[in-house]
């Protein structure tokens, strides 16, 4: 997939609706200080799922809504939209079928965000899964920020570990194995309630097989 537009309306300066045509592989956001080149970035890891207040420079996630200005009074809605070319078919999953794909993410004013994929309501979840092992997402790789390499160089053996396994595209693999193993504990968990139930249910056909030879003996 490739991202050919990003649309924002209402999002932090982004006040009035706005579409960045993106071309090439590779795109660049420079400027001069206070001109957006920030808040560009965290759009992008916004609409991707992003769930820290802090990592969006906030103290509520409310804070991405525009609150106004000298000029302009404060809005009440946030929308961040994302657009891939999928002709190459880089999606996987329901959604390989077309031929682009939409990534929407609107947040109401204390009423909190919902997601969209090609104008369908979907789960945080979903958007995740949708890029798991494409290096793009809240936090990862592709998005490269002022801060990002400092945090690759002085990331810990752990955090490094991350950065390389979505590179290398094993980290959706990895997402898939730990799914499967809470399910498998859930099932043992069942499993060993069930027992319990039939270990139950034994004690008390024992004990009326010993009350029906009781009341055989007064017939």
């Amino acid at each position: 997939m490739r991202l050919t537009h990003l649309k924002l309306a209402g999002f932090k300066s982004f006040v009035d609706p706005t579409t960045l045509h993106i071309h090439g592989q590779r795109v660049g956001v420079v400027g001069p200080n206070g001109c957006g080149k920030s808040n560009v970035m965290e759009s992008v890891r916004w609409v991707l799922g992003e769930s820290s207040a802090k990592e969006m420079r906030g103290d509520s996630m409310d804070a991405v809504i525009f609150n106004g200005s000298g000029n302009r009074k404060p809005i009440s809605r946030a929308s961040v939209e994302l657009i891939f070319d999928n002709n190459l078919g880089g999606a996987t999953g329901e959604w390989s079928q077309y031929a682009e794909i939409s990534v929407k993410r609107i947040i109401e004013r204390d009423k909190g965000s919902t997601y969209y994929i090609n104008n369908t309501v979907v789960r945080r979840r979903d958007v995740a899964d949708l890029f798991l092992g494409t290096g793009l997402g809240g936090r990862a790789y592709a998005i490269i920020g002022q801060n990002t390499i400092n945090r690759i160089v002085e990331a810990k053996p752990e955090e490094l570990r991350i950065f390389l396994e979505e590179a290398a595209g094993i980290s959706k693999y990895k997402e898939r194995r730990r799914e499967t193993e809470l399910r498998l504990r859930d099932t043992r968990e069942n499993l060993t309630r069930v027992e319990d139930i039939l270990r139950e249910l034994d004690k008390q056909i024992v004990r009326l097989q010993s009350q029906a030879v009781v009341a055989e003996q007064y017939h």
